[in-house]
Parts: C-alpha cells; sequence; structure tokens
C-alpha cells in the first residue's frame, strides 16, 4: 500500500487487467497473451518520447493539417505522426504529436484531453511505447484500453486508473483487540439501564395497582347504592297501591 498509485509507473498485464492492482491469475486470454508475448518497441519511430504526446480516438476523416492546427495553440510542434493503414493508406484513429518544449507537451496534456475535433471526443495521454518499462500494445492483450462488454477492461492509465485496494479489518481484533473493554463497559451499562428500566416499570405498576383496585371499590359501592335506592322506591310504590 506504500508504493500504491493510480497511474502504472511500471506495466505488468496482470496488475493492468485488475481493477485495483490486486490479481493473481489472469481472468482472460488476452492477459496471457500480453504475458507470454516479448515486445520490442518500434525501431523505426524517431523522436524524443519525452515530448510526444499520444492522441487516440480520432475521427477517420481528420488530417495531420488539422492535427497541426488544433495543437499548435499549446506550444510548437516539431512533428505530427498521423498513424495510417499500410495497405489503404486510412487513418487508423490515433496520432503522435511532438513538440519542441517540455512546457508545450503539458500544456497540451492537461488542456487538450477531451477535447473535440471532427465531432469526435479526442483523448490525450503521453507516449507510452517508449516510455513505460514492460509496455504491451493493445494487438498482443495490453494497453489500458479495452470494452466493459467484452471482459478485457485495463486499468493503471490516465482515462482508467487503477483503485485503491480496501483493507477490512479482522473481525478478531475489533471483538478480542483494542476496544473490547469499552464495548463490555458498553454492555454492562446498557444491561444496567435496561435493568433499572425494568425495574422503575415494576413499581410504577405496583402503584398503579391500588389505585384502580379503589376505583373499582367506588363503582361496585357506587352501582350497590343505586340498587339499594331503586328497591326502595318499588317498596315504596307498593304500600301505596
Amino acid at each position: 500500500m506504500a508504493d500504491w498509485a493510480p497511474i502504472a509507473k511500471e506495466y505488468d498485464p496482470l496488475k493492468a487487467g485488475s481493477i485495483d492492482g490486486t490479481d493473481e491469475e489472469p481472468h482472460d486470454r488476452a492477459i496471457w497473451r500480453a504475458m507470454l508475448a516479448q515486445y520490442v518497441p518500434n525501431k523505426g519511430v524517431t523522436g524524443d518520447p519525452h515530448l510526444t504526446l499520444f492522441v487516440a480516438r480520432l475521427n477517420l476523416q481528420t488530417t495531420e493539417e488539422k492535427l497541426k492546427e488544433v495543437f499548435s495553440r499549446y506550444g510548437d510542434i516539431r512533428k505530427v505522426r498521423l498513424v495510417r493503414d499500410l495497405v489503404t493508406g486510412f487513418s487508423k484513429g490515433y496520432a503522435f504529436i511532438e513538440y519542441k518544449e517540455e512546457r508545450a507537451l503539458l500544456k497540451a496534456h492537461r488542456d487538450a484531453n477531451r477535447l473535440v475535433i471532427d465531432q469526435h471526443e479526442i483523448f490525450v495521454d503521453f507516449e507510452l511505447e517508449r516510455t513505460l518499462k514492460g509496455w504491451i500494445p493493445r494487438r498482443l492483450g495490453g494497453g489500458f484500453g479495452g470494452k466493459k462488454e467484452s471482459g478485457q477492461l485495463r486499468f493503471g492509465g490516465r482515462d482508467r486508473p487503477f483503485r485503491k485496494p480496501i483493507n477490512l479489518p479482522a473481525m478478531k481484533s475489533d471483538l478480542y483487540g483494542e476496544g473490547s473493554a469499552e464495548k463490555r463497559n458498553w454492555s454492562r451499562e446498557g444491561a444496567r439501564d435496561w435493568r433499572t428500566r425494568d425495574r422503575d416499570h415494576e413499581r410504577s405498576r405496583d402503584k398503579r395497582w391500588p389505585e384502580r383496585e379503589r376505583s373499582w371499590a367506588w363503582g361496585e359501592s357506587e352501582r350497590d347504592s343505586k340498587e339499594d335506592r331503586s328497591r326502595g322506591r318499588d317498596r315504596r310504590d307498593r304500600k301505596d297501591r
């Protein structure tokens, strides 16, 4: 946990396939391919990797001129390389932009992400192929991309960072370790409170019983007196007749 970071400092296919980097076994075949792959960065790529920006999710109709026009607002550009298919010559939807100064690179990395170009929201990050140790591209099962539907999500990048692992405390330490004395005292106090409540309830009930008996006795005596009065009236009526 001490060396945990949301962004990967070294690429590990097994960790990249885990949302918190704690998986011990690969959960799809792509991770197996990435673990067995021996990838070497393309030696034909030129330029300073620490001044190069990776731009993805481009509209297939976007051109180098359009990219240069948009990204030149952040600083002077040395080179724009739009990756195209070798056979058809069509754009593959991503490009690399090399700046002359690091300040321009950092500004573009901060402000150009999720910028809309030709009705497409783009993704911007630093170049990882030559800067991140152990990097495996997406075509070999690596990368930080993937879709939820395919079950090949990858984590550790800017767009989808790692989540911090959750360390749940052990139940035994809570019950029998620190704080157990406080819990015992609390339970004792709670038991005392219940006992005092029961005792008070019994006392109040004992007090109410004599009052009820008196009310009942008063009601019976009143009823008897009413019956005596009615009997006396009946006797007088009979004598008068």
